[in-house]
């Protein structure tokens, strides 16, 4: 099962070009239950809510967990936050991204 983050475009373009590699989630029950004690095939970060088709939009980056950890930002109001930072640093091999199936995409076969 893949993970998958709607994020802000600046944050997408950010982690695409390699600059951030974490991408933060408040530490709440949502995203406790989505976290805890689970444990992905990939993270899939697409920019905003693109439709299926839409490659661009849609980065492909391999599982390595989270850490918990308390930072200060803007997004966040400026006060210190607990929040999941989830690693996005590892992109998945090409060949993986272009092997995967779409819950869309209908396969078929000749004989």
């Amino acid at each position: 099962m893949d993970l998958v983050i709607p994020v802000k475009g600046i944050y997408f373009d950010q982690i695409k070009a390699g600059t951030k590699n974490k991408e933060f989630r408040l530490f709440n029950d949502y995203w406790k239950k989505r976290l805890e004690g689970r444990t992905y095939r990939n993270v899939i970060l697409t920019r905003g809510y693109p439709k299926r088709d839409d490659t661009e939009r849609r980065l492909v980056r391999k599982w390595n967990g989270y850490t918990v950890e308390t930072i200060t930002h803007e997004f966040f109001g400026n006060k210190p936050e607990k929040v999941f930072a989830i690693d996005v640093s590892s992109p998945q091999p090409a060949s993986t991204e272009r092997n995967q199936i779409s819950p869309n995409q209908v396969l078929s076969v000749t004989r």
